[in-house]
């Protein structure tokens, strides 16, 4: 299990430059966006470094590998959460990652398959 508040390293991609050591609340996938500083960044690869005590390897920090991004224009935060897509939608995938099953790489504007909740 994850610590609530894990250290992490924030690591743009290209020039291997750490742009901010901090801890955060929640984990991180690949392809999930993330905002530090007024900009955006989409997550590359999320790496785990443990130590080890008393003989037992204990998880000390996660590596985020980032990419300046873009916004995706069609988001909205829902719980927490950045969910791509129109979320009035019923084929909403409700997900940072996927827009829906029917349309996922969108646009929702003007979508033949939109069906209101």
């Amino acid at each position: 299990m994850e610590p609530k508040s894990l250290p992490t390293d924030i690591l743009l991609d290209d020039s291997k430059t750490v742009l901010s050591q901090t801890k955060l609340d929640r984990s991180f996938s690949p392809g999930t966006y993330l905002e530090l500083d007024g900009q955006t960044y989409q997550i590359l690869v999320r790496r785990h470094q443990y130590h080890l005590k008393l003989g037992r390897y204990h998880l000390h920090k996660a590596i985020l590998h980032v990419k300046q991004t873009a916004v995706p224009n069609e988001r909205t935060l829902l719980n927490g959460c950045w969910v791509i897509g129109d979320i009035t939608c019923t084929y909403n995938a409700r997900s940072e990652l996927i827009r829906c099953a029917i349309n996922p790489s969108g646009p929702c504007n003007n979508c033949r398959h939109y069906q209101a909740q």
